[in-house]
């Protein structure tokens, strides 16, 4: 099992002035982080979340590393929000999956109402509870979910990353299977646009992830792009893991020969019991010292062609 294709996309809408969301799409890491605050101070926060999260320390997995990073990002926007006016009271809602294709379990930190979908086998199932006020209510069953789509407080969020000195960041592992398709997505997709359209518009894109993303920034747009829409889609295929590519050796040159290596070579019985193979012809790519090597070499070969039809001309009297 391996991650395949990856797609990610982000867009302003039509309502705001600025886009305050960031996204991470570098298997195996996947993040979408929604700016609160307002203005640039949103767009801060967001970026200091996905930065602090990309700083992963390599073969870093599990929820143990998303709570640490996402730790630490709320203490890189908390204090920033403390250090300048401009940024007080900044903060951001952040999703992030991190997959290990080693044991194929993914694993989630969440903080806020950004969301993470996983569509399989036809069944599309949201896997992030929202940290909002209308969240709590339906889990308390105090609101359907029908009526928590138009609640006039369905964007009031009750955790998120850097506005108070700790944040509580939930997580979850999911066991992924090839044929899964993973959607990360802000708010400004699922407030105005249905589980059931989302779902529907993948499968119109027959699940490319590339399809599918412009579809759903389309479709929000459409429904009035109330907010920045961000949206991250990958899929889980058969196979290993594609191995980083290994770094290209440095060119060697050959050594320049030395005086008893060319009158061994000169020799005519060398001619006849150790014959140059094609292989062994040293080849410059780089420097500018290749052209007169090269001289140097088919003198040599002349030579001993030469001193080869001497000793068949002997032979053959």
């Amino acid at each position: 099992m391996r991650t395949g294709r990856a797609s990610a996309l982000t867009d302003t809408g039509r309502r705001r002035p600025q886009n305050e969301d960031t996204f991470v799409c570098e298997p195996p890491l996947f993040v979408v982080a929604d700016g609160v605050g307002g203005a640039q101070a949103g767009e801060i926060a967001s970026r200091h979340a996905a930065t602090a999260l990309e700083e992963r320390p390599t073969g870093a997995l599990g929820e143990e590393t998303l709570v640490a990073l996402i730790q630490t990002a709320n203490d890189r926007i908390y204090r920033r929000s403390l250090e300048d006016p401009a940024a007080a009271g900044m903060g951001t809602v952040m999703t992030a999956l991190l997959v290990d294709e080693g044991s194929g379990d993914i694993a989630i930190g969440h903080v806020g109402d950004s969301r993470a979908y996983r569509f399989r086998d036809g069944v599309f199932e949201q896997l992030t509870p929202d940290h909002s006020l209308v969240g709590d209510l339906v889990r308390s069953g105090q609101l359907s979910p029908e009526e928590a789509e138009n609640h006039p407080h369905r964007s009031v969020i009750t955790r998120a990353v850097g506005t108070e000195p700790t944040v509580d960041v939930e997580t979850l592992t999911v066991a992924a299977a090839p044929g899964d398709l993973y959607l990360i997505c802000s708010d400004g997709l699922t407030d105005i646009v249905r589980d059931e359209q989302i779902a529907d518009l993948i499968r119109k894109a027959d699940h490319d992830p590339d399809a599918a993303s412009e579809a759903l920034v389309a479709a929000a747009n459409r429904a009035g792009g109330i907010d920045n829409i961000t949206v991250v889609l990958f899929e889980i295929v058969e196979g290993d893991s594609v191995p980083a590519p290994e770094p290209e050796a440095e060119p060697v040159s050959a050594a320049e020969p030395d005086e008893d290596t060319a009158e061994q070579a000169l020799a005519p019985v060398a001619v006849a019991a150790a014959p140059i193979q094609p292989e062994e012809v040293p080849v410059h790519r780089h420097g500018a010292g290749a052209g007169g090597r090269w001289l140097a070499l088919l003198a040599i070969l002349l030579t001993l062609a030469v001193a080869a039809m001497v000793v068949w001309w002997s032979l053959a009297r």
